[in-house]
């Protein structure tokens, strides 16, 4: 089975309310024929459309695939949160990376917060980001860590946009009574992610990029030049890069052993009207402490859209059931709110939930596994692949110097073992551990 297909029509974008409140770009013709680049592709999402830009801003002649349509995977389907650092927490990364990279990888998440907020001025991309981006402990033990992370963030990294909430003041913005305190990160924040896709798409073609929709890679042969080969057409590049991150499937087994894809879920209720106060008091996102995260927040159309439940297979579930059950536990009172769209995407995640980068051969680069950090850092990926290829390799270096391990028995084995492993976190979760 392919995932790329298993659950979504060809060239179709899901039945997702960011779907249907945002007007794509092109359509781009359908790759056929013999080609020549100096850069191919491969994945039409914030990493592959921010590597196209860049690429084709510094003059190099691109060419972008997608199997379906630019947007059309995680990049158009994610919660649209804007985070700030890693995955992993700065504490848990100067233990592993030393405080030398620790310092350079939150400086490179500054970066792609930034990056974002500047392509938006600067291409005038219509994708609704506001800031804010609260943190949600469900159980009491995990705040006074809260608490001291955003104090460890003002002292040594001098990051000021942090603050603690207790009790009282989580459940001020947060109308449930599920969370016991947390924080708000008001230098974060939260956008309409199909929009951004597709303004970035639109700012590649103006930079002279060339884009190839419903044009599947089989095949890439390696060599210098590489050749990309398609269903109908093949590209001979000088260098390629691969941004399909959970799509990326057999194409490269190096990247596969240690990049796992997984279905993440996401409702959108009917407008709320007046009751949408009753869930958020303010206009901010909200990601809390589960092992299997839930992440909500308000459209601009007052609907909630709520994200929760994970699985492991090829075929999504029932995604309404899946993601009712958490929303329901923290918004008991939204029990008799219509659903009005209900969709599923493949992000990929990596053993230690940090992103994968790498070169899997002299002219092919690589970027994935973003663990559901990765709107910000998969944008800033595709730039600093582009700068890579330009010679500036310093960014993407502390990247690749990421201690990322293969899942045990590589490929073939990281899903059932991972649906183990995660089945046990999910309990932890209900039971409270």
């Amino acid at each position: 089975m392919n995932l790329l297909f298993t659950n979504d029509k060809r060239g179709q974008y899901p039945d997702s309310w960011y779907a249907a409140t945002a007007t794509p770009p092109g359509p781009y013709d359908q790759l056929k024929g013999e080609h020549h680049a100096d850069v191919c592709i491969i994945g039409g999402g914030f990493t592959g459309l921010s590597a196209a830009l860049h690429m084709a801003q510094a003059g190099r002649k691109v060419i972008l695939l997608e199997a379906h349509r630019v947007g059309f995977g995680a990049s158009g389907r994610n919660g649209g949160q804007v985070d700030s650092g890693q995955r992993v927490e700065q504490d848990a990364l100067e233990r592993m990376v030393g405080q030398g990279d620790a310092r350079l990888l939150w400086d490179l998440a500054e970066d792609a917060k930034s990056l974002v907020t500047d392509l938006i001025r600067e291409h005038r991309i219509d994708c609704a980001y506001r800031p804010g981006i609260v943190h949600a402990d469900w159980n009491a033990r995990d705040v006074p860590h809260s608490h001291a992370y955003a104090e460890k963030l003002q002292r040594e990294y001098g990051y000021d946009q942090i603050s603690p909430l207790n009790r009282e003041e989580i459940r001020a913005i947060v109308g449930s009574d599920a969370y016991k305190g947390g924080t708000l990160d008001m230098g974060a924040g939260h956008l309409h992610p199909l929009s951004l896709a597709f303004g970035l798409a639109k700012a590649a073609v103006q930079a002279g990029a060339i884009l190839h929709e419903t044009s599947r890679v089989l095949e890439i042969r390696p060599g210098e030049p590489a050749v990309v080969q398609s269903e109908l057409g093949r590209v001979t590049a000088d260098q390629v890069i691969l941004a399909a991150n959970g799509y990326l499937g057999g194409l490269e087994r190096k990247v596969a052993a240690r990049v796992m894809p997984i279905n993440n879920f996401i409702v959108a209720t009917e407008p709320l009207g007046e009751n949408a106060k009753r869930v958020l008091a303010r206009d901010v996102a909200v990601a809390d402490s589960k092992f299997v995260i839930n992440y909500f927040r308000l459209s601009g159309d007052g609907r909630l859209l709520f994200g929760g439940g994970e699985s492991y297979g090829y075929k999504f579930p029932d995604i309404k059931e899946t993601v009712q059950k958490p929303m329901l536990e923290v918004f008991p009172h939204l029990k008799n709110t219509r659903i009005d769209y209900a969709w599923g995407g493949t992000l990929a995640i990596t053993m230690n939930r940090l992103p994968y980068f790498a070169r899997p051969a002299s002219n092919v680069m690589s970027a994935s596994g973003y663990s559901g950090h990765g709107v910000a850092l998969s944008v800033l990926a595709g730039m600093l692949m582009a700068q890579a290829l330009e010679g500036q390799s310093d960014g993407f270096d502390v990247m690749a110097r990421l201690p990322v391990s293969r899942f045990p028995g590589g490929a073939s084995m990281r899903s059932p073992l991972l649906k183990l492993a995660m089945s046990w976190f999910a309990l932890r979760d209900r039971i409270g551990l």
